[in-house]
């Protein structure tokens, strides 16, 4: 079979890169949703919202072992070097090796513009955190990196692996860091929600940014799988 008949053949598997501009539109919206939230935060004064202080209020009171551990080891996971440097490395090493190379670049570039936003947001608004908190943590309450962290890893796993599954453990692992930020008393509910649509808007922008890209991939991954096929088919058995 010559190549423009694999080519044909391979049409039909390319990324879709039809949604790619409502990704980007999404994006826009929900890192401009964030920075409003920052900014209504800002504005009011330092007292945190009425929810914020009820969220945080249901666990004031000694926290419980069990979850108290588990609180801990999402800090752990979720932030610092693990997450920062060996989650994305690890990551985007897996997809390289799958030959999904800019697949591993766009998740690299999302984890590191996810971070940068958080950083610029954290110092533009400066909100503290809430007084009781139970660990030590950096300069800036609004939004949780953590959060948008995680809500990036899941947005982009559900980019790349577009299965019912992956969204459900994404949103699932979002909620859990984002439960285990405010029962830490590290940040008010709002700022969970801050990081939230910073992550998933900075990893649907830059989905958008890599489609293209990334459906090289794709196309070179289904040629050969084509070409597979078609030698495996051509042998005698």
């Amino acid at each position: 079979m010559d190549d423009r008949a694999i080519n044909d053949r391979a049409v039909e598997f390319v990324l879709d890169t039809r949604p790619q501009r409502f990704r980007a539109v999404v994006g826009v919206v929900l890192i401009a949703l964030a920075c409003a939230l920052g900014a209504w935060v800002y504005f009011r004064g330092p007292s945190p919202f009425a929810v914020d202080v009820w969220w945080n209020q249901l666990f004031a009171a000694a926290p419980s072992q069990p979850v108290f551990v588990f609180a801990i080891v999402m800090d752990t996971v979720g932030g610092h070097l693990t997450a920062v440097l060996i989650v994305p490395l690890l990551g985007a090493l897996a997809l390289f090796l799958s030959r999904r190379r800019w697949s591993a670049v766009y998740f690299l570039a999302a984890s590191v513009g996810s971070a940068l936003l958080v950083q610029v947001v954290k110092h533009t608004f400066g909100r503290a955190r809430p007084e009781d908190i139970l660990i030590l943590s950096d300069y800036g309450s609004f939004p949780s990196g953590h959060t948008a962290n995680a809500a990036t890893i899941a947005v982009v796993a559900a980019v790349l692996f577009p299965h019912l599954w992956v969204r459900i453990v994404g949103v699932a692992w979002v909620v859990l860091m984002a439960f285990s930020r405010t029962y830490l008393h590290a940040h008010w509910l709002s700022d969970t929600v801050g990081g939230a649509l910073i992550g998933a808007g900075a990893a649907f922008v830059l989905a958008a940014a890599f489609s293209r890209l990334r459906a090289r991939d794709e196309d070179r991954l289904t040629i050969r799988r084509v070409r597979k096929t078609d030698t495996e088919a051509a042998t005698p058995s």
